[in-house]
């Protein structure tokens, strides 16, 4: 079976760490997505937009990770799995949540991209992000930069003799 989600949206509130009894950091957070959907009209489609809503939870340094570089508004990458729970409220009554439990995070735009959209006028502050348009992930690396040096690469010659299949 197969549990997986990949959202890529913005912040809908600045992320708060907060810790569990056993001294275990987490945070949770809201992240707007974009949905397109196609509404027909008197006598044409027309094409809006709206966004979905979706609650995350992210733990130990994914949560520090989350708090330390993203605030409200900055566009994030999140990889996880969908988890339901039940609770009941104050008032007794049964409840169930579902939310994205973040595996992985990254920056979903590049300190320029950030820059630029507070010159705009969107309000997004841009932090002390790498220079270079390559985003670091929830563990502080690099994130692969979709390049590879060119020593990994070598020539493939065109004889179908020696191919394996």
């Amino acid at each position: 079976m197969l549990n997986k989600v990949i959202l890529m949206g913005r912040l809908t509130r600045d992320p708060e760490l907060r810790y569990t009894q056993n001294n275990t950091p987490v945070t949770s957070f809201t992240v707007a997505v974009d949905r397109r959907f196609k509404r027909s009209g008197d006598q044409q489609q027309q094409q809006q937009q709206t966004a979905d809503f979706i609650d995350v939870v992210a733990w130990r340094n994914t949560a520090e990770f989350v708090t330390k570089w993203f605030t409200k508004g900055r566009m994030i990458i999140v990889v996880g799995y969908l988890q339901t729970r039940s609770w009941q409220d104050k008032d007794g009554n049964n409840r169930k949540s579902t939310e994205v439990v973040a595996e992985e995070v990254q920056f979903g735009e590049s300190k320029r991209a950030a820059e630029r959209d507070n010159r705009q006028g969107y309000g997004l502050p841009a932090y002390d992000m790498p220079d270079d348009d390559r985003p670091y992930d929830s563990f502080g690396d690099r994130s692969y930069s979709g390049a590879l040096p060119a020593s990994d690469f070598e020539d493939i010659t065109d004889d179908d003799d020696e191919l394996p299949f």
